[in-house]
């Protein structure tokens, strides 16, 4: 069976199987990553994972969920942010479909 050592902050290193370890990779490189919980201390232990770290652990058989940044988290945005009352009112306007409909077609003529 496959083994993998691996480093916690607070026990060193520990020694794991492949399907004791998360790996998470995006489609922005700095953003993959790969987790674990340390057999010693039960530590949850979280570590950012380059290229050949994905294919290392790959290779050692580890599975991989795979996430996408939306690219609207990418977006440049300017003005001030929702406030509060803001958010209740348009909440409040998607629970009453008629006022919604009437604010949609006000919007298409």
């Amino acid at each position: 069976m496959t083994t993998i050592k691996a480093s916690c902050t607070q026990c060193g290193d520990v020694t794991l199987v492949p399907a004791q370890l998360h790996l998470v990779v995006s489609n922005r490189a700095e953003l993959s990553s790969y987790s674990f919980q340390c057999p010693t201390c039960l530590d949850l232990v979280t570590k950012s994972a380059d290229e050949d770290v994905v294919a290392l652990l790959i290779s050692g058989g580890v599975a991989v969920d795979r996430w996408d940044l939306p690219a609207e988290a990418l977006e440049a945005h300017s003005g001030p942010p929702l406030t509060y009352d803001e958010l209740l009112d348009f909440a409040l306007m998607l629970s009453d479909q008629d006022l919604l409909a009437e604010q949609l077609r006000i919007l298409a003529t």
